[in-house]
């Protein structure tokens, strides 16, 4: 567009000019020298600033445009540099790897309302809590503040995880002391608080305890045989506590009334450090009973 301004300003130019001295003589006789430099050049003149003005601006557009379409290019010579780069340093065109998260966020833990006997038994509690807290993992417990329950829930709620408390409104006054720790839903009865801690986890662990803590247990192992859940079921054996119970689920084998491959649904360890890392890589194995979607307790089990 430019170029075709600045031709025809300069055909104009030239156009005008012509005849200019014929002109000048003509009217130096007529009119004074003043009259016509203003009748005859300031036409001249005027043609001549549109020319240098259409010059101007076409030479300041082409430079723009220089400019920008150089900036731009370089820009992508800066931007596809960086991306080869980035991808050297991640390794032959790899990205870097993310940290991957661990497949369990919250496990319920069985445990007793007493502290027991030994200190191991506590022991086992407060190591349990702090690897908890290390791995950011929280807590769903059945909501007592007293005996192993307050020593694993005030652990992991120091450490800055949740904890959440099911606890039966019957047992409130037995095993709650003081203060409650975390969140603290109360049902209605135990049949209800197996469900709803069930429900908010992603694994279970027993510790030591007595007749309530093997129940939950045995009955988070009845509901994975039976297909209700496949979560990992561990059991950390505290200085042996629980030889005896896995001697008797060795005799229900060895009798014929626990299959071969449903004795394998509890994970067991003597410490809470190698008992998370068999959680982490169990995978069930066990013949279930019945299909998972058959089971109207499902919907109530997992959210």
């Amino acid at each position: 567009m430019g170029t075709c301004w600045l031709f025809l300003n300069t055909e104009y130019l030239f156009k005008q000019t012509k005849g200019l001295d014929d002109k000048v003589v003509e009217f130096q006789g007529q009119e004074c020298l003043t009259s016509a430099f203003f009748k005859l050049y300031l036409p001249r003149i005027s043609s001549a600033f549109l020319f240098f003005s259409t010059f101007f601006f076409f030479f300041f557009s082409l430079s723009l445009s220089l400019y920008i379409g150089f900036t731009h290019y370089l820009l992508l010579i800066i931007l596809s540099a960086k991306s080869i780069f980035g991808r050297m340093e991640g390794g032959a065109g790899k990205s870097a790897p993310k940290e991957k998260k661990g497949r369990l966020e919250r496990i319920c833990v069985f445990c007793g309302s007493r502290p027991g006997y030994k200190s191991a038994f506590s022991d086992a509690a407060l190591e349990l809590g702090k690897l908890l807290v290390e791995r950011k993992i929280d807590l769903v417990y059945g909501g007592g503040s007293v005996g192993l329950m307050g020593f694993i829930s005030r652990t992991v709620f120091n450490g800055g995880c949740h904890v959440l408390g099911v606890i039966p409104k019957a047992l409130l006054p037995h095993e709650i002391s003081g203060e409650t720790i975390g969140e603290v839903k109360t049902v209605a009865d135990m049949h209800q608080r197996k469900a709803e801690m069930a429900k908010h986890a992603d694994a279970f662990i027993a510790l030591p305890g007595g007749y309530g803590t093997m129940e939950e247990l045995l009955e988070m192992i009845s509901w994975s045989q039976l297909g209700i859940h496949d979560k990992p079921v561990g059991l950390l054996n505290v200085d042996g506590y629980y030889n005896s119970l896995l001697a008797l689920f060795d005799k229900g084998v060895e009798e014929g009334f626990i299959e071969d491959s449903a004795r394998r649904i509890v994970v067991i360890a003597n410490t809470a450090a190698e008992l998370l890392k068999k959680m982490e890589e169990y995978a069930p194995v066990h013949d279930k009973v019945a299909r998972k979607q058959s089971w109207e307790v499902d919907n109530f089990l997992h959210e």
